[in-house]
């Protein structure tokens, strides 16, 4: 059981740099000074969970979600 302790271990660590990685890549929520003039209407904004950043925010959640359930194995123990 230690080799699937050392796997897991592996991905953990692969998956937490990736999960940075793709954090960094997006941009931040604050609309600037375009909202204000109604620029944040466009078909992108409309858009958004088709686009790159709509990519980037599933692959975010997947991320952190398998982040955590690989978390809890290891913290079990039993390996």
């Amino acid at each position: 059981m230690s080799v699937l302790n050392t796997v897991l271990t592996v991905v953990f660590i692969i998956l937490s740099i990736v999960i940075t990685v793709v954090i960094l890549m997006q941009e931040g929520k604050s609309a600037g000074l375009g909202a204000i003039a109604g620029a944040a209407d466009t078909y992108w904004g409309k858009n958004k969970g088709r686009s790159m950043e709509g990519m980037l925010v599933k692959l975010t959640r997947v991320g952190v979600l398998l982040f955590l359930v690989i978390a809890m194995v290891l913290n079990l123990g039993i390996w």
